[in-house]
């Protein structure tokens, strides 16, 4: 029976620890020059109707170190740009590929994907959730600060976007605490705290971003303008005014936090550069970490079938 990640939720709470134990194991092997074609002959369609670094590099470099193929996929060079229905597409590439990794604008699209795939789907980034980056976020976090994280502090500061919504997931596997501010509109979607409470997420939300920051272990932030946000950019930049991690901020928490960024970095907005740059800066573990956490996520998919 095959299985998608659509969402942090597909993954049962040990099926998500699976994941990451199996992530630091790659990274491991992979220092040690040890690498295995897990995946050999398998083939992972890659469809981006948003641009990409992290996402696209990560999995093709990702299904070749594992011996397999990665093919990108531009909806505009498809039928899908001629007007194709998006479930005739599924079904086709579900004859010709192992797995298809989908990085789209609406969240409906990479349901409707998985709904007439007959093929695992792995949901590279939507409007709703970015399951992908929370993976490497936490074994980024283990990496720090062990692999219990209960009791860990994460301030989330800035848009409540997608990757805050799946942070807030992961939350409930984690057992970490999340602190929330956001300006007021820019919330995390109230449909994503309800299944994050229900599921024994603990978070708290703040309006000023220094209470959130307070005491924590990990401080997080994100661009204020996403792709497809673009023409909001003078209303944003105004509302979220005070919502810079910065130097000032970074005072209030833990001496020994880490700031944590899934990029791109708009510095001198969201945070600033001496932050990013700083010794406390965990950014670039954390984008080298989207590298094994794929993997990982690639070999637990198309292995366990």
């Amino acid at each position: 029976m095959k299985k998608d990640i659509i969402s942090i939720l597909d993954l049962s709470k040990k099926e998500f620890e699976e994941v990451v134990s199996l992530a630091a194991d790659l990274k491991r092997k992979r220092a040690d020059g040890d690498i295995e074609e897990l995946l050999h002959k398998k083939t992972l369609g890659m469809i981006f109707e948003k641009s990409s670094t992290r996402t696209r590099i990560s999995f093709e470099v990702g299904m070749f170190e594992l011996g397999g193929h990665a093919i990108f996929l531009n909806p505009h060079d498809m039928q899908l740009g001629r007007g194709e229905e998006v479930k005739d597409t599924a079904r086709v590439l579900s004859r010709y590929l192992s797995a298809i990794m989908i990085r789209s604008f609406l969240h409906s699209t990479v349901e409707e994907i998985a709904k007439n795939a007959e093929i695992p789907v792995i949901n590279g980034l939507s409007d709703k959730e970015h399951p992908c980056q929370i993976l490497a976020d936490v074994l980024t976090m283990k990496e720090k600060f062990g692999n219990d994280l209960s009791g860990i502090k994460v301030a989330w500061v800035g848009d409540g976007n997608n990757v805050c919504n799946s942070l807030l997931l992961s939350a409930a596997y984690t057992g970490f605490e999340v602190n929330v501010s956001t300006p007021k509109g820019y919330e995390p979607d109230s449909d994503i705290i309800i299944s994050a409470e229900k599921s024994g997420a603990k978070i708290k939300f703040f309006e000023n971003p220094a209470d959130s920051v307070k005491d924590s272990n990990v401080v997080y932030t994100d661009t204020w303008i996403s792709m497809g946000s673009e023409d909001e950019k003078d209303v944003r930049l105004k509302h979220f005014k005070g919502f810079c991690v910065n130097d000032e901020l970074m005072k209030g928490a833990s001496k020994d936090a880490i700031v944590m960024h899934c990029l791109p970095a708009h510095r001198g907005e969201e945070i600033t550069d001496a932050v990013i740059e700083g010794k406390q800066s965990a950014v670039w573990d954390q984008a080298e970490n989207r590298l094994h956490a794929q993997k990982a996520l690639l070999v637990k998919l198309l292995l366990s079938r």
